[in-house]
């Protein structure tokens, strides 16, 4: 019988240590990859939420991973508001928003009010 890891490739428990080479977090995520039988779906380069996310700088704290599923690893470089989407037929992983975002802005809320101290005068 296969072991679980052996019949759901991103199953398999790892420890990573990633490289210093390793800047990205799409550098990471292809780096997870590379011997899982695993690969990004070209579609997550052109698709603009995903590609800003893998241009990324690989936080410190992701540097070391582990013992994690490859699943769990992955979803973690990429945080709670990416879901990671498995093709088990094509072996391709995809990641895509779960949620709409608010990007930041540069602009002062309008709802909060800051007091003017010169309006009183």
């Amino acid at each position: 019988m296969p072991t679980v890891a052996q019949a759901d490739l991103l199953s398999t428990t790892i420890t990573v240590r990633f490289p210093e080479r390793i800047q990205t977090l799409g550098e990471a995520v292809h780096y997870l990859l590379q011997r899982s039988g695993y690969r990004l779906a070209d579609h997550d380069a052109t698709n603009p939420a995903t590609a800003d996310l893998l241009a990324l700088s690989l936080p410190a704290v992701h540097r070391n991973l582990g013992p994690i599923l490859l699943k769990q690893a992955l979803e973690t470089l990429v945080g709670p508001v990416f879901r990671l989407v498995q093709d088990p037929v094509h072996r391709l992983i995809s990641f895509e928003l779960c949620m709409p975002v608010r990007t930041a802005t540069h602009e002062p809320d309008p709802s909060l009010k800051t007091e003017d101290p010169q309006d009183g005068e």
